[in-house]
């Protein structure tokens, strides 16, 4: 079977503190990894948090790439959410871990869209 897109549960650990907390900082590494990835930005949305913390999304044509941070801990939760086979998540993923300083990363794959259908007949853009 194939499936609609990929979505990948990304938690960056041990991250540069300062760096996380800083809402321009975050959301340039985030379209930059779009970038890398080669998907297409519709919007980036980002929003800087009282202490402490930020939260953004990228909008894709493809879908999304979105971002949690919890510079307190040296965290970062992201979601990257493709659809189709054009894009490079694998190149993002490593462009994160390398920008954020994250000692450590987990990325957990999830197919979504799973349909049942003749091969040929699943569209991913018009």
């Amino acid at each position: 079977m194939k499936s609609l897109g990929k979505h990948l549960i990304v938690e960056l650990y041990d991250c540069e503190k300062n760096l996380i907390d800083r809402v321009d900082q975050v959301e340039a590494i985030l379209v930059e990894a779009v970038k890398v990835s080669k998907a297409t930005i519709i919007k980036p949305v980002f929003h800087q948090f009282n202490p402490h913390g930020v939260s953004g999304v990228v909008v894709i044509a493809e879908s999304h790439f979105s971002i949690h941070t919890w510079p307190e801990y040296g965290y970062c939760a992201l979601d990257i959410f493709t659809c189709g086979d054009q894009i490079d998540s694998d190149l993002a993923l490593q462009f994160l871990k390398k920008e954020f300083r994250a000692k450590n990363m987990s990325v957990m794959e999830l197919k979504r869209g799973t349909l049942d259908v003749p091969e040929g007949e699943l569209k991913h853009k018009p």
